[in-house]
């Protein structure tokens, strides 16, 4: 199991996740670029393609050997969905079958869908879109603003569980910017041939309402909702992520013209 936390956060993300896995899996959690323990170089623009970069560097140097399970939160559902894609899609079609060192199955948790308003027909989801778009719009261009809040946001939580402070300012801003404002999760969900679960709370503040609309009408995507839970994985929340990590799924078929398959 591969966990990455989201934007302004660290592994401690999955505090609550991390006990339920550990009987019966190797878990290991990732701190991504900019953010918790991870560094945070300073001519980096923290595209989703640096974020990517980045994670695809550190599983490689774990060598693991046998398929794994993505398990993003956030800005991480982002991240390693876009992963997943390419790491299916690289090399010759039918050696994919012999390295079992690829992702087998993609966890979802709490991913911020936000397809460009332009692109949505429903005039209300693509209002609520759009206010969305505009309040990170607002944080980005009102540091002190956001900083002060943030801080007072984060006495109330575990410590590295949500931090905006002056040392990770850049990489907050330009992850919120070139990743999150400006993103492809949808069309990285549609180009995955793998079984995916979506898991997300009903209270959650960064999910704009009919925005998962898209998603969830997806053949290979499961969706878990869960009640009276926020953004944040608490206990009940952790509770159906590690059910969706464990049930039985099965590997998505290749279409006749999708090029994917062992050599005939």
């Amino acid at each position: 199991m591969i966990l990455v936390h989201g934007i302004a956060s660290s592994s401690v993300t999955f505090r609550q996740l991390i006990p339920l896995l550990v009987p019966q899996h190797r878990v290991i959690a990732i701190d991504i670029l900019g953010f918790g323990q991870s560094p945070a170089p300073l001519d980096c623009e923290y595209t989703l393609e640096d974020h990517v970069e980045s994670l695809e560097v550190t599983i490689r140097s774990l060598k693991l050997s046998d398929p794994y399970t993505l398990v993003g939160h956030s800005l991480g559902s982002l991240i390693v969905s876009r992963l997943a894609a390419v790491e299916l899609d690289r090399g010759i079609p039918w050696l994919r079958w012999l390295r079992p060192a690829r992702p087998s199955h993609v966890v979802l948790v709490g991913p911020p869908v936000y397809v460009a308003p332009s692109e949505i027909g429903d005039s209300r989801v693509r209002a609520r879109v759009d206010a969305y778009l505009k309040a990170y719009n607002f944080l980005r261009a009102n540091k002190d603003f956001t900083i002060m809040n943030a801080g007072i946001i984060s006495k109330l939580l575990p410590k590295g569980l949500f931090e905006v402070t002056e040392e990770n300012w850049t990489p907050f801003v330009k992850s919120l910017e070139n990743c999150i404002e400006s993103q492809t999760l949808v069309s990285d969900i549609a180009a995955l041939r793998v079984p995916v679960d979506v898991v997300y709370g009903s209270l959650d503040a960064f999910i704009a309402p009919g925005s998962m609309t898209v998603i969830e009408r997806m053949r290979h995507v499961t969706m878990h909702r869960v009640e009276a839970n926020d953004h944040i994985i608490r206990k009940r929340l952790a509770r159906v992520v590690a059910r969706a990590i464990d049930r039985e799924v099965s590997p998505i078929e290749p279409s006749a013209s999708s090029g994917v398959g062992p050599p005939a």
